[in-house]
């Protein structure tokens, strides 16, 4: 055999071991890290849940105490939304439910909106997105205080002319320079209102699978 056939040979065998090798090292890395993965975003959802409705507020799972609901024009998404219910004394408390706002500038935003059994915002927070930073990311809790001011607000307060940002005549604040961003947050948090107002008797109904 020639030798440059023979290095030829002898190199793609080589390829071939350290492919082998690096699939196998991404696999068991994969596997190793799997279930700290899965308790670290328990973990932090877990934290947001109770920034919205806090530990003392209930006594059940809130983290397991969850249905899936269906409303693409109201919870802006085709895809089943997760609704977590806090209860105590086995009384309804209140919901965290995760709806999208399909239209912010950079695409969808995901959501954590709390809403009270009375219909009254227990808080909203950011779970995701890609809007601008510096810009559109105010929506962020830990930029700004922007998205406290849902907390206790109710369709009937500010009211259906309210629900708007004050470029389109309604109650809440415009960022400098970005105005799509909390326009698309202000819809949605309005429209989860509507959502959890028109089946709130049926959100609390427990079902097989729900711990309480």
């Amino acid at each position: 055999m020639k030798p440059l056939m023979r290095n030829m040979i002898i190199s793609a065998l080589l390829l071939g071991v350290f492919a082998v090798l690096g699939t196998a090292m991404v696999s068991y890395t994969f596997d190793a890290t799997r279930d700290t993965i899965a308790e670290n975003e328990r973990q932090y959802l877990l934290e947001n849940l109770h920034v919205i409705i806090a530990p003392e507020e209930h006594d059940n799972d809130l983290y397991h105490d969850t249905i899936e609901v269906t409303d693409p024009e109201l919870l802006g998404t085709n895809k089943p939304v997760t609704v977590y219910r806090a209860r105590k004394n086995g009384q309804p408390v209140g919901v965290v439910m995760t709806p999208v706002a399909p239209n912010g500038y950079g695409g969808a935003i995901r959501l954590m909106v709390g809403i009270y059994r009375n219909g009254r915002i227990a808080g909203v927070r950011v779970l995701g997105h890609k809007e601008t930073p510096g810009l559109g990311d105010g929506i962020e809790a830990d930029r700004s205080d922007w998205i406290m001011n849902f907390a206790g607000k109710s369709l009937s307060n500010p009211g259906p002319e309210g629900w708007a940002v004050k470029k389109d005549g309604g109650k809440f604040d415009q960022f400098t320079g970005a105005t799509i961003t909390p326009r698309a947050v202000v819809k949605a948090v309005n429209k989860a209102l509507v959502y959890f107002e028109r089946n709130k008797q049926t959100l609390f109904v427990r079902e097989e699978s729900a711990n309480g």
